[in-house]
């Protein structure tokens, strides 16, 4: 599942992103990949293990949720449906 999210600029900066992804690991773990940063700069790669699938997905829909309060909003969704 992957979903990415962008945040309008403020006066003076680029826009931000967030790229949300969960997937299945080598092991039987899953993998929760949260890439941020301010479009054409540089980003910033964190990388969480979880040894289920509802707790990453519940991890992943609290990120999500956070950062559409923030004022973020969906571009793009691959793997699930749009957020609620």
């Amino acid at each position: 599942m992957r979903l990415f999210l962008q945040q309008h600029p403020t006066a003076g900066e680029s826009a931000r992103y967030l790229q949300l992804t969960l997937q299945p690991d080598l092991f039987g773990g899953w993998e929760l990949l949260r890439e941020s940063g301010q479009i054409g700069g540089r980003g910033q790669l964190r990388r969480e293990q979880y040894l289920a699938q509802p707790e990453a997905t519940a991890a992943f829909e609290k990120l999500r949720d956070a950062h559409l309060k923030r004022g973020f909003q969906v571009m793009f969704v691959h793997g699930a449906d749009a957020p609620r």
